[in-house]
């Protein structure tokens, strides 16, 4: 989904920020946003480029303005610090991350950052080069998986779900490679910054991964994926999120209201074609 920006990233380093969920950048803003729109009205809502950004640019062309919402999107390019600027108050909103990842940040980084409603969900996969099953995967072949807590363990998650792998009884939505009871291939995992897993592709017999770098990085994750998640119980759907006390802004319900409309879902399933898939409700 995005493209690594070096400046930003010394610059997450600056604010000793060790969870990495989705690669190294900064912010760069699509609008130009510099901070939060409480004062002006305008709602200014933080987001990486795809599907997110997307789906914003779309609401504000469209929808915004005959729903009375003056709506600003600054586009980031990586998962940390959507949520620094939303705690510190330069965002009013942001839309990027899952729940399971948004529990495990307020955990790690002492925010108090809330859900407002779910969108979509952008279905993580596993690719490869070399295979076409994940099941016909050689013993001993190396797989890449984010590096990060809940994206690692959402990946192991996907391998188990064919039996690739097994987890242990009990591992959660932050459950790593020691979590693992049963490896009957005898794969060998590797951690990157989700950035960088689809340049490892040419380097690994497979590489799980996040639906925006895969999207960023030219695949079609409905078409290109040896294994795709199923929307059925799915965890991992994206949402908006603000500071805990902003919930009931009217802003903020205009814009959840749009993001479950109508439009917006037709929007997703034109556009993305089953590699991203619509959320009608919180």
């Amino acid at each position: 989904m995005s493209k690594p920006v070096i400046p930003a990233l010394a610059a997450a380093l600056a604010l000793g920020l060790g969870l990495t969920a989705c690669g190294s950048g900064s912010g760069s803003g699509s609008d130009s946003a510099s901070g939060g729109g409480g004062d002006d009205g305008t709602l200014v809502v933080g987001a990486t480029a795809v599907p997110a950004g997307e789906v914003l640019s779309y609401i504000k062309k469209d929808l915004a303005a005959k729903n009375g919402l003056d709506l600003q999107v600054q586009e980031f390019t990586d998962y940390v610090l959507p949520n620094t600027a939303l705690q510190e108050g330069s965002l009013d909103a942001n839309l990027y991350q899952n729940e399971p990842y948004l529990d495990d940040f307020n955990k790690a980084k002492g925010t108090d950052l809330v859900p407002v409603v779910k969108a979509y969900l952008p279905p993580m996969g596993v690719y490869s080069k070399t295979v076409q099953d994940v099941t016909k995967l050689a013993d001993g072949a190396t797989v890449a998986v984010p590096n990060d807590t809940t994206n690692e363990g959402r990946a192991l998650k996907l391998l188990a779900s064919k039996g690739v792998i097994t987890l242990k009884e009990g591992a959660g939505t932050t459950a790593s490679p020691a979590d693992i009871a049963k490896n009957p291939k005898n794969l060998r995992f590797k951690e990157l910054e989700p950035a960088q897993l689809p340049r490892s592709l040419d380097d690994v017999a497979a590489a799980v991964i996040n639906n925006n770098y895969a999207q960023d990085a030219g695949l079609s994750p409905a078409e290109d994926a040896i294994l795709l998640e199923s929307a059925k119980n799915n965890p991992y759907a994206n949402l908006l999120a603000v500071k805990k006390g902003n919930e009931d802004d009217p802003r903020v319900e205009k814009l959840a209201k749009l993001l479950t409309s109508p439009e917006v879902r037709k929007f997703i399933e034109d556009k993305y074609q089953g590699s991203v898939l619509p959320v009608t409700s919180g």
